[in-house]
C-alpha cells in the first residue's frame, strides 16, 4: 500500500439528512480504508440531532469537517457546497447510508492516478449489482437512466449516470456553474464538467442498514426538470431536438 502512487489529498463529501445512525460508522469505515491524506466533509440538512453527533465526531476525529445548513435542503446543492469548501485535489461523493462501500475508495483513487478524470462505480456493468433496491426502485432507476441517455448525448456512454457515488479531479468542476435540481448531481457534473476520460468500475449496491430512504415522487419530478434544464443549456442537444 505504501508503494502506491495516489493523488495528494482526497475530500470525501457526504450529504446528510437525519442519518444519526450511520455517520459514525461511515466515518470509521472510511478511516480504515484511507491513510492520512483525506478529509470527510459532511454537509448536513438534518432536523434531528445529527448536527450534535457531527459536532462530537469533528472534535474527536481531525479528518472530519461538517457544515449544518439552516433552512436549506437538497442533496445536489449540498454536494455543490461541499465542492466549494473541499481542500483536496481529488473529490469523492457518497451517501452516509453505507449502500456505497467505502472499500472502493482506494480502487477509485487508483483509477484517478491512472488518468481518469471521473470514476463512477456502476451497478450495471459485469461484476456489478443493484441488490440494494426493491423492485419499484429498480423500475424507477431504469426509467431514469434511459430517459437521461435519450435526452443528453453526454450520458449515453455511461451505464450508471444516476449514481450518487463517484470521484473526480477537482479541475472537472472548477469554474463550472453547477445548477442541480434535486438529487442527481452526477448528471450535472457529466453534462457541464470539463473532462476527457470517464472510467466505470463494478460495484454491488448494498441494502440500507439504518435510517430511511429519501426517495420520493417529488424527486422523480425534480429529475425530469433537471434533465430538461440541461437540454436547454446544451447547444448540442438543443440543436438535435
Amino acid at each position: 500500500m505504501a508503494n502506491e502512487i495516489l493523488p495528494n489529498t482526497l475530500s470525501v463529501i457526504i450529504p446528510t439528512y437525519n442519518e444519526r445512525e450511520n455517520i459514525r460508522t461511515v466515518a470509521a469505515k472510511i478511516g480504515q480504508v484511507l491513510e492520512d491524506n483525506y478529509e470527510i466533509i459532511f454537509i448536513d440538512d438534518s432536523i434531528d440531532d445529527t448536527p450534535e453527533i457531527l459536532q462530537w465526531l469533528a472534535q474527536s476525529d481531525p479528518h472530519v469537517r461538517f457544515e449544518h445548513r439552516q433552512n436549506q435542503r437538497g442533496l445536489g446543492t449540498a454536494v455543490v457546497r461541499g465542492f466549494t469548501i473541499a481542500r483536496g485535489d481529488t473529490i469523492a461523493v457518497m451517501d452516509a447510508d453505507l449502500q456505497h462501500p467505502p472499500e472502493l475508495l482506494r480502487t477509485m483513487l487508483k483509477a484517478i492516478a491512472a488518468g481518469a478524470d471521473i470514476v463512477i462505480p456502476s451497478r450495471f456493468i459485469p461484476g456489478g449489482g443493484d441488490g440494494g433496491l426493491n423492485i419499484i426502485r429498480k423500475i424507477v432507476s431504469l426509467t431514469a437512466r434511459y430517459t437521461g441517455q435519450v435526452l443528453l448525448k453526454k450520458l449515453r456512454s455511461i451505464s450508471d449516470s444516476t449514481s450518487g457515488f463517484f470521484m473526480l479531479r477537482k479541475g472537472v468542476i472548477e469554474a463550472v456553474d453547477l445548477q442541480p435540481i434535486g438529487w442527481k448531481i452526477l448528471i450535472e457534473v457529466l453534462a457541464r464538467g470539463n473532462y476527457k476520460r470517464v472510467i466505470e468500475i463494478p460495484y454491488h449496491f448494498k441494502p440500507r442498514t439504518a435510517g430511511k430512504s429519501k426517495m420520493s415522487w417529488q424527486e422523480s419530478v425534480n429529475y425530469i426538470l433537471h434533465l430538461l434544464r440541461l437540454v436547454k443549456d446544451s447547444p448540442e442537444d438543443r440543436r438535435f431536438y
